[in-house]
């Protein structure tokens, strides 16, 4: 689970809730980006999963293919943003996400 201050985010079924990684500041060559021109990152960190997703026919969980901490690649515009406790988080579902980053 994602802990604030006061109250945590817990996904349900299928869903992962992640925190996308910063956006550049600015170019490899040193130039700084203006906020309008800052594209989203496309890397984020998952913080807390679901339970997995419910198999139809044996009425049996699924587990998600990630876990907390995994740092993931995710389609670009994807989820429902959330904002708790002056974090902003990204609510998705597993399909969403493209893969794991190995470092």
């Amino acid at each position: 689970m994602a802990k604030g201050t006061s109250a945590a985010i817990r996904p349900l079924g299928d869903k992962v809730l992640i925190k996308r990684d910063e956006a550049q500041t600015k170019t490899t060559s040193g130039l700084y980006l203006p906020e309008t021109s800052k594209e989203k990152p496309m890397t984020a960190t998952v913080e807390a999963v679901g339970t997995g997703r419910l198999n139809e026919e044996s009425g049996a969980r699924v587990p998600l293919s990630v876990k907390k901490g995994d740092r993931v690649l995710i389609s670009k515009w994807g989820g429902t943003e959330v904002k708790l406790n002056e974090k902003e988080y990204l609510i998705i579902s597993e399909e969403d996400i493209l893969a794991v980053v190995e470092d």
